[in-house]
């Protein structure tokens, strides 16, 4: 019916919305913190969160969003049950790996700000060096808890017996063996969210206190320096100010995309019967793709050392094609100059039309 088809096409527009704006952001965060590795040799423990955290938001947009794209416009098929396993099992994995990710950097950002020498700046050197097992943590825990995905996701609806205990999700289904295990899957993905959520939400609380009083205190150096004559600064105070400002960006952000998908994952896990429509499981994995999409915006905006590089390469593009556009012209005067430009066209359409008669006897024949 028509009704399908314009819900599907806007469906499909959304997601390709998302895709749009996420994997080339992404990529292009992901692209400037390999250039600053290549060009300083090392990369800050802060720098190595934003770029795992780019390339879990490159895997949430790029597996889910941009196959649901396609999907919509009917441009493939891959929401087989095979499929189905692997894409929500691949997209909630990457999904829970970027909220904790985010969580890390907050938690990261607040220990940095630790005055040195005390208990928290050591904890900050401790997580620097062990950072790999921080990031081997993560991955285990959330592969572990996303393996439901493998046993209970399928493309079709095999069993009706089972659409007390589903999950509509368009192209997929969900159906869990009773009603204890779809509730205890859930409980275990809202704690899996709420957990980090509180303790990133009480972080970023803590680095606007500090940057509250450090305003406080530069306000009363500045009055003070005004009437006393001297001054001084601190670069590397205000590099982590900006940082500062930048993971509070991103915890804001993912408080209010992720609050909206958790209470949609809620009022579907209350639901008794399976719905009919997959508008809550569309809304849920818009919002929560929306954090993985705008993210690298963010950061772009806030990160000087993505925004350098970035602005570097823009400009060799466009020094490159400037240098084109005179080697052509000059090519083309040479050319004009010497009488040899109708000959050359001739010869290149005469080698062109002898190519397409080649190519017809030979279907013909």
């Amino acid at each position: 019916p028509w009704r399908i088809c314009v819900l599907l096409f806007v469906r499909g527009m959304l997601y390709l919305s998302l895709t749009v704006v996420g994997v080339p952001g992404n990529i292009a965060v992901i692209l400037a913190f390999l250039l600053l590795l290549y060009q300083e040799n090392r990369l800050l423990p802060a720098d190595v969160i934003v770029l795992h955290l780019a390339c879990v938001n490159l895997l949430v947009v790029g597996v889910r969003c941009l196959l649901e794209t396609l999907e919509s416009f009917y441009l493939t098929r891959v929401f087989g049950d095979i499929g189905c396993k692997a894409i929500i099992f691949v997209y909630r994995t990457s999904r829970s790996l970027s909220i904790w990710l985010t969580f890390v950097l907050s938690a990261y950002q607040c220990l940095s700000i630790a005055p040195p020498g005390s208990r928290w700046a050591s904890a900050r050197a401790l997580v620097a060096q062990n950072l790999w097992v921080v990031f081997f943590f993560l991955w285990l825990v959330n592969t572990c808890m996303s393996s439901a995905a493998i046993l209970f996701s399928f493309g079709t609806k095999n069993d009706s017996s089972l659409v007390n205990h589903g999950i509509n999700v368009q192209f997929c289904y969900v159906f869990f063996p009773s009603k204890l295990s779809k509730q205890a899957n859930g409980a275990g993905q809202v704690g899996r969210d709420v957990v980090p959520m509180t303790l990133m939400t009480l972080a970023s609380l803590i680095i606007l206190v500090f940057l509250y009083k450090h305003s406080r205190q530069v306000k009363g150096l500045r009055s003070s320096s005004s009437s006393g004559g001297g001054g001084g600064g601190g670069g590397s105070s205000g590099a982590e100010q900006r940082a500062a400002k930048a993971v509070v960006a991103l915890v804001t952000l993912y408080v209010v995309m992720y609050g909206v998908d958790n209470g949609l994952w809620v009022y579907t896990l209350t639901v008794k019967k399976t719905l009919k429509s997959s508008l809550m499981s569309d809304l849920r994995i818009f919002f929560s793709s929306l954090y993985a999409a705008l993210s690298p915006l963010v950061i772009i905006a806030s990160n000087r050392k993505v925004n350098g590089r970035l602005r570097c390469v823009a400009l060799l593009h466009n020094a490159a094609l400037l240098q084109d556009d005179v080697t052509f012209l000059l090519h083309f005067e040479i050319l004009l100059h010497n009488g040899n430009l109708l000959h050359n066209v001739a010869q290149q359409c005469i080698c062109i039309f002898l190519g397409f008669m080649c190519c017809f006897l030979t279907c013909c024949f």
